[in-house]
């Protein structure tokens, strides 16, 4: 039974790694990179028109709810669609997912009030959390890993993209008062339709996967457990610090909580026929580390992404949409890194040296980014983005592509999920300890350089900036205000970089399977790397 079983997976891989073209791959390539967009873009669009849809809805005490709703069901539903991807067929689910992403837009852009706008974002959440997670794993079903970094370094570009693209997208559709007889705002939403049903349409038409049919049993029970402690830690995250002090009951309730239900759904998985997440999976060093690298790399990388357009608007005084502009050179950074390293791990069927040169890059980008003042040229800060770009745009692919190269094949749905599922942790729970860091330095050197200042700031403080101030605070004061700010940032650059340091360790250890062409290859390789660990 074990022969046949090992068997059929291999010949429902060759199945789909065959009789493609490159053209052929790069149509359905381009249906996943507009899927991947909807996510991607949907997490930075709205930010910078969350004012004015709060402003028209009446809701701006309900304001931080729109971006927490989406955040929370994308995040908790990750890794439950690569499980359901896995023992169904991730074609189908696939579909579904692209689905309630489109319906929870159409209903978003439809909302009437803040509650409506929550509610409709938790929606769109829920197909969020499958886009980028089956993009990923569908990738693995298409393409053998030996070819498989050059397609997935445009991935890492459409990441890339939407950091620059949302911020002045959104501005733009927000400061528009109709387009169409219809609130610019509204738009944001609409706008994923179009988008999403050409996805849908090369998705149906074009891409072919092997039909399974087993007898499945979904572990309804871990999905709870798995969900409700990720759900309270993210609200760790979004709270932690901005509504509620770190030290207060609710967000150490949540804590304890979500703890106590991991340790659970640890326990309920050992038992479970079809685990969400199979444990065995972690006797693989490769997976392991893996999973690690891209928590850190979420929790480190979320100081660039995040605080550097921050920095430029509060302490630069620009625009939102000017320092949009401003942080391309991370996005040059990030698509050339990828699509290069993308190609040599192609070419040379090696993928360990980059997240190790990325990881370099990272800690030597933070590095400098913690030498920031206010004197210092626009033309230093890009070369600074610049560096981070690279060393983002290096390692980006690599834990996906070395866990799908390792993993059994019946099982790299769950697999791909669990590893975006931890960047997607680490991302939040940085920008909160982060955003904690910059507000707790803040405080200190306001109180340092201005003795008569009284109290603290907030983190809305932060969000709001200080161009409302400008005109209204005396220049000496203002100029110490601002070096404050500046000088926040420098401490925060410095605490990202030992997260940075521990993230260049886990690559160091990370192990490299040769890169394989067929099924054949990876049954091989896979049970390899689980005997090594057993050994």
């Amino acid at each position: 039974m074990k022969s046949q079983n090992q068997a059929e997976a291999i010949a429902d891989q060759e199945v789909s790694y065959t009789n493609r073209t490159h053209a052929e791959i790069m149509v359905v390539i381009t249906a996943l990179m507009l899927a991947m967009l909807l996510a991607a873009l949907d997490q930075t669009i709205v930010a910078t028109a969350l004012p004015k849809i709060a402003s028209d809805l009446h809701g701006l005490n309900k304001l931080s709810w729109v971006a927490t709703a989406y955040l929370l069901t994308s995040a908790i539903s990750t890794p439950l669609y690569g499980k359901i991807g896995d023992l169904y067929g991730r074609k189908k689910i696939f579909q579904i997912s692209i689905l309630i992403f489109l319906a929870g837009s159409a209903l978003c852009g439809l909302s009437q009030n803040m509650n409506d706008l929550v509610l409709f974002r938790a929606i769109q959440g829920i197909g969020a959390g499958g886009l980028i997670s089956l993009v990923l794993a569908i990738i693995g079903d298409v393409v053998p890993p030996r070819q498989r970094g050059r397609y997935q370094g445009y991935f890492g570009a459409v990441f890339g993209l939407s950091s620059i693209a949302g911020p002045l997208l959104g501005g733009f559709l927000a400061d528009a008062h109709t387009i169409f007889g219809v609130s610019g705002w509204r738009w944001i939403f609409y706008i994923n339709l179009p988008i999403g049903v050409i996805a849908l349409s090369v998705i149906a038409s074009r891409l072919h996967l092997p039909r399974r049919y087993h007898e499945h049993k979904i572990d309804y029970r871990g999905a709870a457990l798995l969900s409700i402690s990720a759900g309270a830690l993210i609200l760790v995250s979004v709270w932690a610090g901005i509504t509620y002090a770190w030290n207060s009951w609710q967000i150490i309730s949540l804590l304890i909580g979500s703890v106590v239900l991991g340790i659970a759904f640890v326990l309920n998985e050992h038992k479970a026929k079809e685990p969400v997440i199979p444990l065995k999976l972690f006797r693989s060093s490769i997976f392991s580390v893996s999973v690690i690298l891209s928590l850190l790399a979420g929790i480190a990388l979320f100081a660039a992404i995040l605080y550097i357009p921050e920095y430029q608007q509060i302490v630069r005084g620009y625009s939102p949409m000017k320092s949009g502009l401003l942080i391309f050179p991370i996005v040059i950074g990030m698509f050339s890194a990828s699509i290069t390293s993308g190609r040599l791990i192609t070419r040379y069927g090696r993928y360990r040296p980059f997240p190790i040169l990325g990881s370099l890059f990272m800690l030597a980008g933070l590095w400098l980014w913690s030498g920031l003042s206010l004197n210092t040229s626009e033309l230093t800060l890009s070369v600074w983005m610049l560096i981070l770009g690279l060393g983002i745009g290096m390692f980006f692919q690599v834990p996906i592509l070395a866990v799908q190269n390792s993993v059994p094949f019946k099982q790299m749905g769950a697999g791909t999920s669990t590893v975006t599922f931890a960047r997607s942790i680490g991302s939040s729970f940085g920008g909160a300890v982060f955003g904690t860091i910059l507000i707790s330095r803040l405080n200190s050197h306001l109180h340092s350089l201005l003795p008569q200042f009284k109290g603290s700031i907030s983190a809305s403080s932060i969000s709001s900036g200080t161009g409302s101030l400008r005109a209204s605070i005396p220049a000496p004061v203002m100029h110490k205000i601002l070096q404050a700010f500046d000088l926040a940032f420098h401490d925060m650059f410095i605490y990202a970089l030992p997260i940075a340091a521990l993230t260049l360790i886990f690559a160091l250890l990370l192990k490299e399977v040769p890169l394989r062409d067929s099924a054949e290859s990876h049954s091989h390789s896979a049970s390899l790397e689980l005997e090594g660990e057993r050994a």
